[in-house]
């Protein structure tokens, strides 16, 4: 009859609608998890929703009255005897995220095999949401301990596919062996830069239990401090040393794993690279053998042998930079005879997304690394001599602008990644650049401030600087947040560009 056909029609379009409706929803969620683009933006968004939630809890929000709002609106328990605790808490929740980040990075780089790729993948993935999600909500919105037992699973999946990581990373398989000779290798064709890789990857698992250990005494004699909190303790105990070797030591891995992961997609090759990776390599053994001496006999001298190691680690870095200047400068002016100088900068300058990363790696020794060895070197003499605030002062802002220096390299290269180009890709990457550089020299400044002014005639200098660090620090979130926004509104697009990224991903697995 009429109407049953009518209900048949309807129900089978609706059915295929449905269907439609589904496939569409499947497309995008292997999109998000099952590419390499996907994966690292799912990743940076969480990052991003972070940094700008907790961002609103920070000192000069206080001041200005946004703290209170965040703290009621959301309905956070902030104890004040908790602060410790939440703020470890949530570094470790972003940096899950920044290592699993690198990770995708390393699987997409390095060919390995496929059950180690989507395995590695899945549990990294699984265990930094999970230990932010959980985390976060432990932390900072009551205190249930059964989200505490899923942080500590999600960083448990973490550590496992580390381990996977450094299995995939074997380099002496035949099948991973280097036939050409401009790269670094061995007389037996074992390829030095994935040993490096797998060197990197192997310490930063057994560096992890620095942290582990002394995280399972808690409640146990063992209780929660901020490594700059104790910075003049004339005696620590094996537990605080351990932790501060954690801090250090996970902060430098993930720095000399982003030189690695820009060597390889930049295709670093030739004299300098047979000189960086061996030199990466002893770095990267000494420095660790350094941390890990903190908690031995060894301990008087461990901050010797760590200067001992950090020296080829930097080196290897500079040698890379050279190069790649070198590489933009020839590309730049192959069809000019004789370039001038200016020609030469125009060449260097002429992509923001490929100078961009080994110029925050060149800024970061004016920023982290020379202040660092400065302090130490100068430490009794000059810096104890200070107020123990101004000290503290200068080992957070430290710390934070290492990290803050990994997160603009990062996504430098994730725009390459995306295909940015024309305008867009000279906007997005001299944004990047020039907000994130002023406000870490603005950061500097700061922290060494006591070295120039005097406490009683700072508070202008001051002043300038905070304007520097907010203007900078804002403008670089707004630019994020842009980014996020219009990948988002892609997303929905049915044929928009998430469809062609995973095409060609998908092309590229199997040319593989």
């Amino acid at each position: 009859t009429p109407h049953k056909i009518t209900g048949v029609f309807v129900f089978g379009f609706a059915k295929k609608g449905y269907a439609n409706e589904m496939q569409s929803v499947r497309s995008r969620f292997n999109y998000l998890f099952g590419s390499t683009k996907g994966l690292i933006l799912v990743a940076i968004a969480m990052i991003g929703i972070v940094a700008a939630v907790w961002g609103m809890l920070s000192g000069p929000m206080a001041e200005l009255g946004v703290r209170e709002v965040v703290v009621k609106l959301l309905g956070m328990d902030m104890v004040q005897a908790e602060r410790e605790g939440r703020i470890i808490i949530l570094y470790h929740s972003i940096a899950m995220a920044v290592v699993a980040i690198e990770v995708y990075m390393v699987t997409s780089l390095l060919p390995m095999k496929a059950f180690y790729k989507t395995a590695i993948r899945v549990l990294i993935t699984v265990g930094y949401m999970v230990t932010m999600i959980f985390g976060l909500s432990f932390a900072y919105f009551g205190h249930s301990w059964a989200f505490h037992g899923l942080y500590i699973a999600g960083l448990s999946l973490i550590f496992f596919a580390g381990v996977l990581l450094v299995i995939a990373l074997w380099p002496w398989a035949k099948e991973y062996h280097q036939a050409d000779k401009n790269y670094a290798r061995t007389k037996k064709g074992v390829d030095l830069e994935r040993v490096a890789f797998f060197a990197t990857a192997l310490t930063t698992v057994l560096s992890a239990l620095f942290g582990a250990v002394p995280g399972s005494y808690f409640g146990n004699g063992f209780q929660v401090f901020l490594a700059e909190n104790i910075i003049r303790y004339p005696e620590k105990t094996t537990m605080e040393y351990s932790v501060i070797g954690h801090l250090h030591i996970m902060l430098a891995l993930i720095a000399i794993m982003i030189t690695l992961i820009i060597g390889r997609w930049l295709n670093f090759k030739g004299i300098l690279h047979k000189i960086a990776m061996p030199l990466m390599i002893l770095g990267t053994i000494v420095l660790n053998l350094g941390v890990w001496g903190v908690v031995t006999p060894l301990e008087p001298i461990a901050h010797m042998i760590i200067y001992v190691g950090a020296t080829p680690s930097m080196l290897a870095a500079l040698l890379l930079l050279i190069w790649s200047w070198d590489k933009l400068i020839r590309e730049g002016t192959a069809q000019i005879k004789k370039p001038k100088f200016g020609q030469k900068m125009s060449a260097l300058l002429g992509d923001p997304l490929k100078f961009g990363p080994t110029w925050q790696m060149l800024f970061m020794n004016f920023t982290t690394s020379g202040i660092g060895i400065f302090m130490a070197v100068k430490l009794d003499e000059i810096f104890r001599v200070w107020p123990a605030r101004e000290e503290r002062i200068e080992l957070t802002g430290h710390w934070h602008v290492l990290s803050a220096i990994i997160a603009t390299i990062i996504l430098l290269y994730y725009g390459d990644m995306l295909g940015f180009k024309g305008r867009l890709r000279q906007w997005y990457g001299w944004s990047l650049i020039i907000l994130s550089d002023i406000a870490f020299a603005a950061v500097t400044v700061f922290e060494m401030k006591r070295l120039f002014i005097s406490e009683a005639e700072q508070q202008p200098l001051v002043n300038i600087l905070m304007y520097a660090m907010d203007f900078g620090l804002a403008l670089l979130l707004l630019l994020l947040a842009i980014v996020m926004v219009w990948r988002l509104i892609d997303l929905f697009k049915k044929k928009g560009r998430w469809t062609e990224e995973k095409e060609q991903e998908l092309s590229q697995e199997v040319s593989k």
